[in-house]
């Protein structure tokens, strides 16, 4: 049990490293600072994503639990839209009106936050030695 707790002391570890990194004022600021890893190198981009891997080695570690495969799939999708975002705003420079407002719309303090309380019980119930589902 022990060893459950501490993988998820690690994994919110991760989680709150890629949080700072990519934290800003609004989505627009957020990409800005995405996109300083995504133009020197894609591969250091998605190495600043370091639990998109622990979910890799989780689904491995429990036999591909549902809430581990969960865990992956989400994962991929964020970094997928992550990089379209990155190559809408500043390689192809097309947005619309309402993609503009949405970018410079201010965002709580806190919701970057929002990721460590999903993704954290995904991790316990993949962990967790009764899987419930």
């Amino acid at each position: 049990m022990e060893t459950i707790y501490l993988l998820i002391i690690f994994y919110i570890a991760l989680e709150l490293f890629e949080v700072q990194w990519q934290k800003g004022a609004n989505l627009l600021a957020m990409l800005s600072r995405m996109y300083r890893y995504y133009s020197k190198n894609i591969i250091l981009f998605l190495l600043m994503h370091p639990t998109f891997y622990f979910g890799i080695g989780l689904v491995m570690l429990t036999d591909f639990a549902f809430s581990a495969i969960a865990l992956l799939f989400i994962k991929t999708v964020d970094i997928a839209t992550k990089i379209l975002l990155i190559q809408q705003v500043f390689e192809k420079r097309e947005l619309t009106a309402e993609m503009s407002a949405m970018l410079i719309t201010p965002l709580h303090p806190l919701m970057p936050y929002l990721s460590v309380l999903v993704y954290t019980p995904l991790v316990y119930f993949a962990l967790s030695p009764i899987q419930l589902f």
